[in-house]
């Protein structure tokens, strides 16, 4: 496979800004930031790819005709989660599971509120309609499916509004025919129907609540993502761009918009998961393997453990929204902690987040009809973030307009002056965040003093400073494409699919030869879906793995299988044997005695997409004294510091800053605390110690 001779582009729609970043055929490096435009996000991903050609000196046309590559980030799943505004659906369940979703397996987001609502249901429990049918746990058929209370539901579900289907039959990933089957009515009757998911499709494994919550989230979100990523492609079109569009998934890895359009659920959470992808990179580039990946953008702050160059994933126990998501992704951790979060005071108490300012009408010293006190204004006032030349140069903040809110929202109600009312707001939001931070590290046993922080996102290098002191941790890593972060990510994001079997069995019983075969048809699959990708010999990868637990357990672990295809049955004793050794490492305990169950193989492909060699553009100035470019005052907690201020698009390798000091990027600014000291690495990456 031989490398690209266009652009690579990547965009990353977040709350407030559209991130964008492109490699030239050259291998520079540009990145630029638009307003994020919530109702239609294609309007501000077609306005940043028109930035883009502006920077490369070409009309958008000749731009988009030019591009080898576009990859994107999108939070229209978020979104659709977050405000509840999905596609009307309904369910076709076995009979007797009906209510499965209801009970939610007794969890409870706040066990001492016995008043605590439930989530609004995605199904109402009208559109959810009983089928007699049954297949048993090893797939032979029980009851036959009813194909006229199949055809009297779908009729129910249209007369109801319904606009997309979830189809759950018990087992059905042992046997798939009832499904598969009632797909074919489902069209037969409903044939303007937007969206069918198929449980064995969406999640083919046991418990049953896991699936079904996990299917009728991709039925809710799926028409919306469709729709999207359909119209989004029509404007590439239109503009000129003739190749596929690759989207990032919450597993880490890209895949193009028909796939996704069938498992929509896997969007779920992935734009925070390209700013992982990319900081595990440009880390492992500067040699630093263990760190904690913190984004804080506009309107949310990320928290994510990296080990050994690798993003921990979490497996089971995954919940977004209220709903459970039974797919493997990449463990993110956000809070409602952004530049846009809104700073209140209730009953006497600061708060700040989770509400945001958002892109529209953003922070007040935006001017852009934004009157609440938020995070950036506090930041504009208390001297980290330029007056003139912010966003690029695009806008001039209104320090006034902050002082004036931080006085009307924080100051007065508690008797505050206005700086110690904006530096209240920044103790609060620093807080929040690294309290983030320790309960992340704390659920894998993590201690932040013996690990770097990695900060990105536009407000990232603004406050990783503070961050790091409460935390304990002495190293900062802040790279120079900080500000478009997660849209770099998504460049260096390796195609993804993460395919699953079930085969329900003690080990002493399984069937080698079904294993084979069930990992034979996994891996020809992989291959037809990858195949339009034409990624070249040797550029393919593939983990073959068994699912096992321990009997009575609801969550099973990945156990490697090495042998893959060659398993035969003398290395099932090897198997159970790794399998009672990474339980014990991973949940602190294991029963060597006791026989493990096989629940299914897994089957992990990744293609592999060229990776920049360069991942941001620096200067030539080494001696930082030249890139100086006057000073301000700033406040570090007691009293407004005179600190220098540099341009650090002249900065170059080698580089060296010690703080009080301000470094000033294109699109967001490195604080540098006193007796803090930066030095700007070959890779582009300012090093900064503590």
């Amino acid at each position: 496979m031989t490398g690209p001779a266009g652009y690579r582009v990547g965009i990353d729609v977040g709350g407030t800004f559209t991130d964008l970043i492109c490699v030239t055929p050259d291998g520079e490096v540009l990145l630029d930031k638009t307003p994020t435009t919530p109702d239609d996000q294609s309007v501000g991903v077609m306005q940043g790819i028109a930035l883009l050609a502006q920077r490369a000196q070409l009309s958008t046309a000749d731009f988009c005709a030019r591009i080898d590559a576009l990859v994107h980030g999108t939070t229209i799943a978020d979104n659709t989660m977050i405000e509840m505004k999905g596609a009307s659906t309904g369910l076709l369940v076995t009979r007797g599971h009906r209510d499965e979703i209801e009970m939610r397996r007794v969890h409870k987001e706040e066990i001492w509120d016995p008043s605590y609502p439930a989530p609004l249901p995605i199904a109402r429990r009208r559109a959810r309609i009983p089928i007699p049918e049954r297949v048993d746990f090893e797939g032979r058929v029980v009851l036959p499916l009813d194909e006229n209370a199949v055809r009297k539901g779908v009729r129910r579900l249209r007369q109801l509004g319904c606009t997309s289907i979830a189809v759950l039959f018990m087992h059905s990933f042992t046997n798939p025919a009832h499904e598969l089957r009632a797909r074919e009515l489902v069209l037969e009757e409903f044939p303007d129907v937007e969206h069918i998911s198929l449980s064995h499709e969406v999640l083919p494994r046991a418990p049953e609540f896991e699936r079904t919550s996990t299917t009728l989230v991709n039925a809710y979100v799926a028409p919306r993502i469709a729709h999207y990523t359909r119209h989004l492609t029509d404007e590439l079109r239109a503009a000129g761009y003739a190749g596929q569009m690759l989207i990032m998934q919450s597993t880490g890895g890209v895949m193009p918009p028909d796939y996704v359009a069938r498992k929509a659920v896997s969007l779920l959470g992935s734009g925070p998961t390209g700013g992982v992808m990319g900081a595990a990179v440009a880390a492992g580039r500067s040699g630093v393997r263990d760190f904690v990946a913190v984004d804080m953008g506009g309107t949310s702050y990320d928290v994510c453990l990296v080990r050994g160059g690798a993003p921990e994933i979490k497996t089971d126990w995954n919940w977004r929204y209220r709903y459970y998501i039974g797919l493997p992704m990449v463990d993110v951790q956000s809070v409602g902690a952004g530049g846009g979060s809104i700073a209140s005071v209730r009953q006497g108490a600061l708060l700040v987040g989770p509400e945001s300012a958002g892109a529209q009408p953003g922070p007040a010293c935006y001017g852009r009809g934004g009157a609440r006190a938020t995070v950036t204004d506090a930041d504009a006032l208390l001297g980290y973030l330029p007056v003139e030349g912010f966003a690029g140069g695009r806008m001039t903040l209104d320090v006034d307009a902050s002082r004036a809110a931080i006085t009307r929202d924080v100051g007065k109600p508690l008797g505050l002056d206005v700086i110690d009312a904006a530096w209240g707001i920044e103790r609060i939001v620093n807080a929040n965040m690294a309290n983030a931070v320790r309960r992340v590290l704390s659920t894998h046993g993590a201690d932040p003093r013996t690990m770097a922080m990695i900060a990105y996102g536009g407000n990232g290098a603004v406050h990783a400073w503070a961050q790091a002191v409460e935390l304990g941790i002495r190293r900062i890593l802040v790279p120079k494409s900080a500000p478009a972060f997660s849209a770099l990510g998504l460049l260096v994001a390796d195609y993804l699919i993460d395919l699953q079997r079930a085969y329900v069995v003690p080990l002493s019983q399984v069937d080698v030869a079904r294993v084979r075969t069930l990992m034979s048809e996994m891996l020809d699959e992989a291959d037809k879906e990858l195949e339009p990708a034409n990624l070249g010999e040797g550029h393919v990868q593939t983990q073959l793995f068994a699912q096992m637990c321990y009997p009575g357990q609801n969550f099973d672990m990945s156990v490697p299988v090495p042998e893959g295809t060659s398993l035969g049955d003398g290395g099932l004793l090897d198997l159970a044997g790794r399998f009672h050794d990474q339980h014990a490492s991973d949940r602190g305990f294991s029963f060597p005695n006791q026989q493990p169950l096989l629940r299914g193989v897994r089957l992990v492909a990744s293609g592999s997409t060229p990776k920049p060699d360069a991942l941001a553009r620096t200067g030539s100035t080494v001696d930082a004294s030249q890139a100086r470019k006057g000073s301000r005052g700033v406040w570090f907690g007691t009293e407004f510091v005179d600190s220098p201020v540099y341009d650090g698009v002249a900065l170059g390798p080698g580089a060296t800053v010690e703080g009080p000091a301000i470094i000033e990027e294109p699109f967001t600014v490195v604080v540098l605390a006193p007796g803090n000291v930066a030095r700007l690495d070959q890779h582009g990456n300012y090093d900064i110690s503590l």
